[in-house]
């Protein structure tokens, strides 16, 4: 696939790198048509890599590869717990923590329960804390 299609898959899939000029990592200068600066989920593994593998500091590796040190950080957590599924953005939507069975649940509550009710109750239930505003709005839908 060359890097126009590679592209436009990315961004159909929500993965382009929001900062591609950022990134200064020499791995993509251009030279190397595998590495591509516009890959969010390669240039993350690759901001990480060098760090781990090679010593570089966390801030210059952050800053090389288009990020802050805080994103580096939150980067390197989803990662040590998801492995690569956590280099992938979670989905805008529904929160993970709101599975099908919770939902169907809020969905069925008597209408009566204020959100904060309702989230002590999904938490007594089901074991998972979530906010009143994230029930609320699951409740319209």
């Amino acid at each position: 696939m060359n890097a126009s299609g590679r592209r436009r898959v990315l961004a159909e899939a929500g993965l382009l790198h929001p900062n591609p000029a950022e990134v200064r990592a020499v791995l993509f200068d251009g030279r190397q048509p595998f590495f591509l600066a516009e890959d969010k989920v390669q240039v993350k593994y690759e901001m990480l890599r060098a760090h781990v593998l090679e010593g570089v500091a966390v801030k210059a590796a952050a800053e090389t590869h288009g990020y802050s040190r805080a994103a580096f950080y939150l980067i390197q957590a989803a990662f040590a717990e998801r492995g690569m599924a956590g280099l992938v953005d979670d989905r805008r939507g529904r929160p993970l923590k709101l599975t099908p069975e919770i939902a169907s649940f809020v969905a069925g509550a008597e209408r009566s329960l204020s959100g904060v009710d309702l989230a002590e109750e999904v938490t007594r239930r089901f074991g998972v804390s979530l906010h009143r505003r994230t029930l609320e709005r699951a409740r319209r839908r």
